[in-house]
């Protein structure tokens, strides 16, 4: 059953995030349903310039700005700390964007919930470096224009699928989620705070600014994703137990990939391209799932 949505706040009103800007509506959501007892550790990213700087602050509980690449370090340092001091009721939470978590922060990431440490790292994915120009990641899309895949050089390869990366690792409790399924969204939340051990949420998070979209279809876009098979919603548990919680009829993705200015040079070819793409996907995951295809 998905998570009722609390009134409460722990996030001010007076951000600097982009009008639209699906990240700060995942974070809204987001800690809704962690609560005040939170830590949490901002690499490098979109977040780190919405949250603000000492002493004034986006939010309403702890924050710790780290480097880039040390998301999975810096948590694992901060949870051993509040072990120490006898606090077991805090949840230390990682939220990085794609480049922090899919490219730069990887390898402390990896090396984190290999040892299966006591965090939930939270990747908000806008499918690019968005906060320093817009420049390719490797979780940027299939046919995705970006300021560093420009033209007729857009990106050529696929996204990387970093649930299955993190599933690999047998962590107890990794899933997806997307800002235009809230109850969803905080579900999961609440379920991964509820767990020990390491925990992972990719969140889609649209960026109306490097998508060339209007801001007021942030969240229609969203939707449209997991509509489409572009961004499924599943959680698997311990590496093994995978759930699908929500089956779209599967709409073509021409519609999609049609609002968005940074696909607009595709072509009716490379769209029938990327529609075998999702529907090669989807199938696996239905397999994994132990659904018919």
């Amino acid at each position: 059953m998905d998570a009722e949505i609390t009134e409460r706040e722990y996030m001010h009103s007076g951000h600097v995030g982009c009008p639209g800007c699906g990240a700060t509506i995942a974070m809204r959501f987001f800690l809704k349903a962690m609560g005040e007892k939170t830590v949490l550790v901002l690499p490098a990213c979109c977040w780190s310039i919405i949250a603000g700087s000492y002493p004034q602050s986006t939010l309403k509980i702890p924050v710790i700005h780290a480097a880039f690449e040390t998301g999975g370090a810096t948590a694992s340092g901060v949870r051993a700390a509040l072990d120490m001091l006898g606090d077991t009721e805090t949840t230390v939470v990682t939220w990085a964007g794609d480049g922090g978590t899919f490219d730069i922060g990887f390898q402390s990431l990896s090396g984190a919930v290999e040892r299966n440490e006591d965090f939930l790292y939270v990747c908000y994915d806008n499918e690019a470096y968005m906060n320093t120009g817009i420049q390719r990641s490797s979780s940027t899309p299939y046919g995705a224009w970006t300021t560093t895949t420009p033209g007729r050089e857009w990106k050529k390869m696929r996204k990387k699928n970093i649930v299955e990366a993190l599933v690999a690792h047998r962590i107890p409790y990794a899933a997806t989620a997307s800002i235009a399924f809230p109850e969803d969204l905080l579900r999961k939340a609440e379920k991964a705070k509820g767990i020990k051990g390491s925990r992972f949420l990719h969140i889609y998070a649209s960026c109306p600014t490097g998508w060339r979209i209007p801001s007021e279809m942030s969240v229609k876009i969203a939707r449209m994703a997991v509509q489409t098979n572009i961004f499924p919603l599943y959680e698997v548990e311990d590496g093994l137990r995978y759930t699908i919680n929500h089956k779209p009829r599967g709409y073509l993705v021409r519609e999609y990939f049609r609002h968005q200015g940074r696909f607009q040079h595709l072509t009716d070819r490379d769209l029938d391209e990327i529609q075998k793409m999702v529907n090669e996907d989807w199938e696996l995951l239905l397999r994994k799932a132990g659904e018919r295809v």
